[in-house]
């Protein structure tokens, strides 16, 4: 079978391209109405959806900020909900004060130098221990104290369980010394007694807290009643003076 193409090669080339033509125009089209479609679905998710959204959270705040304004001592009750929180820190590192009576009782001296005490304050900001008492053994007494104090050691163990020893007291003076009578009748010394404690003593990291007592060896009562300031070392020779 013998088959004759009557249409010119020109022909051809211009429906292939009118083909193509039209495979792109509607291709520019779907594209064009898909965009159109696309745009639209987004505006109307922004400009209803999210509107709506946006009115629905600003209705729920409202309603839970009138719900809390409602509430009586709102203020308060959030303030102490806020402090209830620190506590458990603040008692963590807060001075363990009552190792103080451990002190007081390692470091009044017994009888005949009796020791009572009237007031005791302890700053702890500053770090001293203030004591308004009254010895019944007169000014030999209040020598006793001190000198008792002066010689008191502390020993403890660190964070890192290693034993520690440091003075306990540093700074220690007397001063307001009046006689006076007690409630029996009693003459007594009446004093005021203060010093400066390491941090270290009512730090809760301090752990296996001891005071020790020693004075410098000396233990008899002719040492403690006499001032130390009478005790020196004795003086060297001056070579090449005469």
């Amino acid at each position: 079978m013998i088959e004759i193409n009557l249409i010119p090669d020109v022909k051809q080339e211009l429906l292939r391209a009118q083909s193509v033509r039209t495979r792109v125009i509607a291709g520019s089209v779907f594209i064009g109405v898909a965009s159109i479609a696309v745009v639209t679905i987004l505006a109307v998710y922004v400009f209803t959806v999210q509107a709506v959204r946006s009115g629905l959270a600003d209705t729920s705040i409202k309603q839970g900020s009138n719900k809390l304004a409602a509430v009586t001592d709102l203020s308060k009750t959030l303030t102490i909900q806020n402090q209830l929180t620190k506590i458990s820190a603040l008692n963590s590192s807060k001075n363990i004060d009552s190792r103080i009576f451990d002190v007081l009782g390692a470091i009044i001296p017994p009888a005949p130098n009796s020791i009572q005490i009237s007031d005791l304050t302890v700053d702890s900001s500053t770090g001293k221990v203030t004591i308004d008492g009254q010895a019944t053994n007169s000014y030999a007494a209040v020598e006793v104290f001190k000198k008792t104090i002066e010689g008191a050691t502390l020993k403890y163990t660190d964070t890192n369980n290693t034993a520690q020893q440091i003075a306990l007291a540093s700074d220690i003076s007397t001063s307001n010394t009046s006689y006076g009578e007690d409630t029996s009748g009693a003459k007594v010394l009446r004093f005021t007694l203060s010093f400066i404690y390491g941090p270290e003593l009512l730090s809760p990291a301090s752990k296996n807290i001891s005071i020790v007592i020693t004075i410098d060896g000396n233990v008899t009562d002719s040492y403690l009643g006499l001032p130390k300031s009478i005790f020196a070392d004795r003086a060297t020779d001056l070579t090449g003076v005469q």
